[in-house]
């Protein structure tokens, strides 16, 4: 999550197994911040996170053991630690962080923003944007700088950092996974990353010295779980085959259903309330991540 630059579209379309992956991670990932919302009315950030991965390894890799598929290597274990403490670490971990003080809907709002730090990122490899994905990249700018000045984030300077860090990290390790730091193959791979991501997340709360409180509320293990099943092992892992499969840009496409989804989501069910101005940023950085998108596969053709 090689190095491919082009949308893998054929005559005849995606491929099943690319679509179910779009699938999860365009619709599926949308609910889980309001998931991860409700779980913190009891599970801090940190460890929320940590365990929600660690659990999900620990079964995907018994799994693939059971299965006879070898453990990585110590090199793959290393990329591991990197890839899943960048992605789950400091990605996830942020954004559990930032959704303390800031609704689910804006935090991946402002998440949509990750293709275009994706894109820029390969300019280091040599990869120049087209000049939509030029245009693109300068929406979705506006719109994140939009979003910041919003009653959310203009609120919470801790949230606007946290979830800075968090797209920061994310982009960086989904690079570097399709670049310079491959994963064990298959499903184990995606496993190695999720036990060394939590095992970072753990650190991480223990450092900040996170507790649990003395009565957990239901909500917040139902949550949990949700994360478990459908966040880590379908969806993350769906976003991990994309990667290693198909563009970067196809990859992060469901950062332009999912601020949708969990927008609606946080006002349906949560009650979050979400000003028009907020609405308005939310949508330029929706047309600049559509843009990158066409531009890119316009240009692989």
């Amino acid at each position: 999550m090689q190095t491919t630059t082009t949308l893998p579209l054929k005559s005849t379309g995606l491929a099943p197994k690319l679509m179910l992956c779009l699938a999860a991670t365009w619709l599926v990932w949308g609910s889980t911040y309001l998931a991860i919302k409700m779980a913190l009315v009891s599970l801090p950030p940190f460890l929320q996170m940590g365990s929600r991965f660690l659990v999900a390894g620990v079964l995907l890799a018994g799994w693939m053991r059971w299965r006879g598929t070898p453990w990585p290597d110590r090199r793959q274990w290393l990329h591991a630690l990197v890839i899943g403490g960048l992605m789950l670490g400091g990605g996830m971990g942020g954004t559990a962080t930032a959704e303390v003080t800031v609704g689910s809907g804006l935090v991946v709002a402002f998440i949509a923003v990750m293709p275009l730090m994706i894109a820029g990122l390969n300019l280091l490899w040599g990869e120049k944007p087209t000049r939509m994905e030029s245009l693109g990249i300068a929406f979705g700018l506006v719109g994140v700088l939009l979003l910041t000045q919003g009653q959310g984030f203009g609120a919470s300077p801790a949230g606007l950092v946290a979830i800075s860090v968090a797209c920061a990290s994310w982009a960086v390790g989904s690079v570097l996974s399709q670049r310079n730091l491959p994963l064990a193959p298959g499903a184990m791979g995606f496993a190695s990353e999720m036990l060394a991501g939590g095992a970072v997340l753990m650190a991480l709360s223990l450092i900040d010295g996170e507790t649990l409180p003395e009565r957990i509320e239901p909500q917040a293990v139902w949550a949990w779980a949700y994360l478990v099943v459908f966040g880590s092992l379908i969806a993350f892992n769906a976003y991990m085959v994309l990667l290693a499969e198909a563009s970067a840009g196809l990859a992060s496409s469901y950062s332009f259903v999912n601020p949708v989804i969990a927008m609606l989501l946080g006002v349906t069910l949560a009650g979050e309330h979400i000003s028009g101005h907020e609405w308005l940023a939310a949508g330029v950085v929706l047309v600049g991540v559509v843009l990158r998108l066409m531009g890119r596969a316009r240009a692989a053709h």
